[in-house]
């Protein structure tokens, strides 16, 4: 009798109970990104394999080893050996790049024990953990599918998943909730379909599989009435597929079911005497993409149009992910004999990036990257054998429906992992060993054909031995394996954060770093506690520094911590240098914010001076824009008009010259520079403007009025041209003509801003008209759209003039709400907002005694004196 026959053993339902449980973590472990999901992982895998092993001894089978093993179990040998610590010498040889670690960088901070091969040791516990969980789920389910029907529930567990993170999906969507559930939000991310998913590339794998699975087990269904929950549940899983807005998804779940139907097509010709309802099954699955593709297209087709015409080309897809595969290539290059571990990528990487990029990368997102540089050589060697074996199932005889949809949606996920990295967490890892171990399970019917077979027999004994010490390594890795570069990351920067002494942060680095070897940020925080500390600690961060700089060596960040600390030591030159390698690097804010405040000389701004395209120009505009350094500005203005002479920034310097002397009252040198301009730009818009605004500082107010006149007729939809109009007709008093300048360019508005700045100088003009209900409107209406403690105290200052006491200091508190802590500015509107609560309770109290005197002055109180003080809110 067959074993599909057979009653099966309490523990093979248990073990299969436990590979259920397996699919559905996945999912509910944020699709395996939880940190919290390892352990469930490693515990429920081990205990479905010893089930599975103690269920085949009781129905007498002995437990077998398909060959699709081999690499499962290659790969957990591979991550145990890249954790055991070697001397240095053999390090050198195993590892250079490990070894070249250990002596450049920890050696010299004290760290002289033996390393591992391993760049990120912790990660590479969790790693092997995992691989060990993989395997055992791989065997496991290889046991427990001999039976039929155990088989059938698994494969339904992993098609109805889908189809119910697909629900979760679609019900967030229908009732347009952003957060998972309502209680958590993506940070990171803004998944187009909010589910427990939150990277749509890996929803999109997940799903297109449990979507290919369930077609299979309708197709394999006797009845319609049978097949039809399976045919739904699919549907719904490949419009989740087409909602997650993944284009690579996409295009390998309809390649899977593409290659389903050819499969089943073949079967039917091959077969000599097919069954009935197999003559449709080929044209039956591409009916159901047609159907699920239109109902994505229904669903969503604006999106799914939005995202076709942004992967127009291949060139787009080569800038995406393809454009960092010759980096990446190199790396592994560097890692030839054991790779840099499992789980090193994101740590090691960034000393092998060559181009600056502000993203870091996590993973490759290209499978064989992935096994290249973490395992080397043996990884490569271990995927072949992986891919040698599918092929081998793939030929093997006898794939019924169910059989031939798990290859297909397990080979498009695969070549779907050559552009993303799903694989790499455990919800779609661990569906594929299901799934695989189902079809690789044991056949009793291909005995007499060893070389089919493809399986190896083990003692139950043996079996039941490594699979509960499999488990018990699986637990102890994960107890090293708890230690993650983030949580480091964290308690480190919290200490540097609390200004912790040099002495604490530095051992609690060390003691960081010599478990996360290559997390540059590590070093940086060190750096950076240590570089305020005197002369020592400047020295002491510039070691830091150069480990930043060896592990990688386009962080920006790092240049600024060495600009800082040669400023305490007194290099200023070399530190000005530093600060514009980090502005380079793409450290945007230091240029501005710290470097230029400190730069004394013009020799010190010239070293800061970017060959970038504008930079110059902006350096410029924020040195002429404070008065105490201005005449610093205009001094080294001259050395960079000369150094840009024949480029583009030199008439935008002139201009700049132009604007500072004019701030600096020195009207015959800004003639000068605006005769410059005017020869090199005669015809720029930004040119006129200019010589309008030298004119107004000489007095010429009629010449400059006439001027930005006669521009407004030849640009009439400029709005700033306008703006600047409208406010010099108001400083000659023509408001009316202000007004009507802004009435001609409201229609070209482009945004917020310039709404605001329209209805100010309205204001303007009606308050200079003294129309001040009309200009506290327009004022309201600008601190509704553009909220800012200004708006709301030009509110403020109206109301007063209005006596409307109450509703100016409620207006006042409202800009204090949105002014920064401290400042002597903001002492000022305190005691303005006191001011006036003082003014309105001494009306109120006036207005008491007024009444309280003559009692018929309430009969004669005007209604609209009460309905001022109903709402002085601004208007939205």
């Amino acid at each position: 009798m067959a074993p599909e026959s057979r009653r099966v053993s309490r523990y093979t339902l248990s073990a299969e109970a436990a590979l259920a449980a397996l699919l559905v973590l996945g999912p509910v472990a944020l699709g395996g990104a939880a940190h919290w999901g390892s352990w469930p992982l490693s515990a429920l895998a081990g205990l479905a394999a010893v089930l599975a092993v103690v269920g085949a001894r009781r129905q007498g089978e002995t437990p077998r080893i398909p060959f699709l093993a081999a690499p499962l179990v290659g790969g957990v040998l591979l991550c145990a050996l890249q954790l055991v610590p070697l001397p240095p010498v053999l390090l050198g040889w195993v590892s250079p790049e490990a070894a070249a670690l250990r002596a450049d960088v920890l050696v010299p901070l004290g760290l002289t024990g033996f390393r591992p091969v391993s760049l990120e040791p912790s990660a590479t516990w969790r790693e092997l953990a995992k691989h060990g969980a993989y395997l055992l789920t791989f065997l496991a389910a290889a046991q427990v599918c001999r039976a039929r029907a155990s088989r059938k529930r698994l494969l339904s567990v992993l098609a109805f998943t889908g189809a119910a993170v697909a629900a979760v999906g679609l019900g967030h969507a229908l009732f347009n909730v952003e957060t998972l559930f309502g209680l958590r939000a993506y940070v990171h991310a803004r998944p187009p379909l909010v589910t427990p998913f939150g990277n749509p590339n890996h929803l999109a794998g997940f799903l297109g599989l449990a979507a290919t699975v369930a077609v299979g087990l309708a197709l394999s269904k006797p009845s319609r009435s049978s097949a039809w929950p399976f045919a739904m549940a699919a549907l719904l899983s490949g419009a989740g597929v087409l909602l997650s807005l993944s284009r690579a998804g996409i295009v390998f779940f309809v390649f899977g079911q593409v290659l389903l139907a050819a499969w089943l097509s073949k079967q039917r010709r091959e077969a000599r005497t097919p069954a009935k309802p197999s003559w449709g099954r080929g044209a039956a699955v591409l009916l159901g993409l047609l159907a699920t593709l239109s109902v994505g297209a229904y669903l969503a087709a604006d999106q799914l149009w939005a995202e076709a015409r942004t992967a127009d080309s291949v060139e787009s897809l080569r800038h995406g992910k393809v454009e960092p595969w010759p980096i990446m290539a190199r790396a592994a290059r560097a890692f030839p004999v054991l790779g840099m571990g499992r789980g090193a990528f994101e740590a090691a990487f960034p000393r092998y990036q060559t181009e600056a990029n502000p993203n870091t990368f996590t993973h490759p997102e290209n499978a064989v990257l992935q096994v290249a540089t973490e395992w080397g050589v043996p990884g490569l060697l271990l995927l072949a054998l992986g891919v040698w074996g599918f092929v081998g199932l793939v030929r093997r005889e006898g794939h019924g429906p169910v059989e031939l949809a798990v290859l297909s949606g397990v080979a498009a996920l695969a070549l779907h992992n050559l552009f993303d990295f799903s694989l790499e967490l455990p919800a779609c890892a661990v569906a594929v060993a299901v799934v695989l171990g189902a079809v690789a399970r044991p056949r009793e019917s291909e005995r007499l054909f060893a070389r089919s077979t493809r399986t190896h027999r083990i003692p139950s004994g043996p079996a039941l031995a490594l699979a509960a010490a499999l488990t018990a390594v699986m637990l102890v890795a994960l107890v090293p394996g708890r230690r993650r570069m983030e949580d480091a990351e964290a308690l480190l920067a919290q200490r540097v954060s609390a200004r912790a002494p040099r002495a604490e942060v530095r051992a609690l680095g060390l003691s960081l770093i010599d478990v996360h070897p290559t997390d540059y940020l590590l070093y940086r925080l060190v750096a950076m506690a240590s570089v305020g500390d005197g002369v020592e600690g400047a020295k002491d961060a510039l070691a830091f520094v150069n480990h930043v700089l060896y592990l990688r060596p386009l962080d920006a960040p790092a240049h600024r911590v060495v600009a800082r600390a040669l400023l305490h030591l007194g290099r200023r030159e070399q530190a000005f240098l530093e600060y514009r390698l980090a502005h380079e690097g793409g450290d945007a804010r230091v240029l501005l914010s710290e470097a230029m405040p400190r730069a004394r000389t013009p020799g010190e701004l010239a070293t800061l001076t970017s060959e970038a395209p504008g930079q110059a120009t902006e350096m410029a505009q924020a040195l002429l824009g404070v008065p105490e350094r201005r005449a610093l500005g205009l001094d080294w203005l001259a050395w960079a008009r000369e150094h840009f002479e024949g480029r583009p920034e030199a008439t935008a310097l002139w201009m700049q010259e132009v604007r500072g002397r004019l701030a600096q009252g020195e009207l015959e040198a800004a003639e000068a520079a605006c005769v410059e301009v005017e020869r090199r730009a005669p015809d720029a818009l930004a040119t006129h403007l200019l010589r309008a605004d030298v004119w107004r500082a000489q007095g010429k107010l009629k010449e400059a009025l006439q001027s930005l006149e006669s521009l407004a007729k030849r640009f009439p939809q400029d709005v700033e041209l306008a703006f600047t109009l409208a406010a010099r007709q108001q400083e000659v008093g023509l408001t009316r003509r202000s007004r009507d300048t802004l009435a001609a360019v409201a229609p070209f508005l482009t945004s917020l801003q310039q709404r605001a700045r329209l209805l100010s100088l309205e204001a303007d003009c009606f308050e200079r008209e003294g129309l001040l209900a009309r200009a506290l409107e327009q004022r309201r209406s600008v601190a509704g759209l553009v909220p800012g403690p200004e708006n709301h105290f030009a509110v403020a200052r109206l109301q007063e003039l209005l006596s409307r006491y109450d509703a100016a200091a409620r207006s006042v508190h409202e800009g204090l709400r949105l002014m920064p802590p401290g400042g002597s500015r903001r002492a000022e509107v305190e005691a303005w907002a006191v001011r006036l609560e003082s003014r309105e309770r001494a009306r109120v109290d006036t207005r008491r005694r007024e009444l309280l005197e003559d009692p018929n002055a309430r009969e004669h109180e005007p209604s609209s004196g009460r309905s001022q003080a109903v709402s002085d809110s601004p208007a939205p």
